[in-house]
């Protein structure tokens, strides 16, 4: 990843630039530092890969809502390097550009950028989904071994309230050394299949270098709270009569109960919006699924009583 540098300083552009502003940029950069513009550069080659992961994070519209509401550290708690890549392709750029249109990860780690001029033999390097980590020569003469295999992968299932309000966890490991035992700290509002990045928590090879642990989160049911993306469902029974002719009732929340006012003639299975109740600091909303509560048993006054009201057409 790009480490502590701001994805939009990367590309030399404001917080508030459009669509159109950030792919200028992007363009403008990466014709600048292309490696097949600049062979043998490894500063120049580095700083390619850094503006095109900025470009895959700024240019999708749900990544950059992301970066921007919790900065580079918790967006990089959030996305490994495989979600900020994922189903990205500047192919038909590059090839405007004069670059052909193979994509981005050929041109990088091989394919048609790594051919280099004077007749030099292609490296023989091996590519993974962290964009810049390379088998080095050193790692060669002990034995190639491909850095996502240093990689380790881990299911960690918590509690519905753990993902609302964050927790800290402590999981055993199994790596090529032994158990190894790691704290992870769960940040708040993380969803089901979301990934955590923990760097250098993964296994070592004979140089000494560690790969990352990645850490898919797996988020249990509630009894009471349903979640989808940002906004958080509930039900709630309301009597016939409270449906005919309106009532407030009390409904669960994550902040605790709250009273919400049920308008008159409210039909069964409609929502009311909580706004601002739903995933904290995420931006979402509360809905409350009204269900009218049809009796199956009536007393003979109920009978009664319902018979006087068809007599008034209701």
């Amino acid at each position: 990843m790009a480490g502590k540098q701001d994805y939009y300083e990367l590309l030399g552009v404001s917080k508030t630039a459009s669509e159109e502003e950030i792919k200028k940029a992007y363009r403008k950069l990466a014709l600048k530092f292309h490696p097949d513009r600049n062979p043998g550069n490894k500063e120049a080659e580095e700083r390619f890969k850094l503006i095109n992961e900025a470009y895959a994070v700024l240019s999708d519209t749900e990544k950059r809502k992301q970066f921007d509401s919790f900065g580079m550290g918790g967006f990089q708690q959030r996305y490994s390097e495989e979600d900020i890549f994922r189903g990205f392709n500047v192919g038909d750029l590059f090839k405007d550009l004069g670059f052909g249109g193979g994509d981005i990860f050929s041109m990088i780690f091989g394919g048609q950028g790594g051919k280099r001029a004077g007749g030099r033999q292609q490296r023989q390097q091996q590519q993974s989904w962290d964009f810049g980590d390379y088998i080095t020569r050193e790692q060669q003469q002990h034995g190639p071994q491909a850095v996502q295999d240093l990689d380790l992968h881990y299911e960690l299932e918590i509690p519905f309230m753990d993902s609302i309000h964050g927790a800290e966890k402590r999981i055993s490991l199994a790596t090529q050394s032994g158990t190894e035992e790691v704290n992870v700290k769960i940040p708040k509002g993380i969803a089901s299949g979301k990934k955590l990045r923990l760097k250098g928590k993964g296994n070592q090879d004979r140089t000494g270098r560690r790969g990352n642990l990645y850490i898919t989160m797996k988020v249990g049911e509630h009894p009471v709270f349903k979640r989808t993306g940002n906004d958080l469902f509930v039900t709630r029974e309301v009597k016939l009569t409270d449906a005919l002719l309106g009532t407030v009732v009390e409904v669960p929340s994550i902040d605790g109960p709250k009273r919400v006012t049920i308008p008159p003639g409210v039909k069964s299975h409609s929502k009311v919006r909580l706004k601002g109740l739903g995933i904290p600091d995420q931006g979402g909303d509360e809905y409350v699924e009204i269900i009218i509560d049809i009796p199956k048993k009536l007393t003979e006054k109920q009978k009664t009583l319902l018979e006087e009201l068809r007599k008034e057409g209701l």
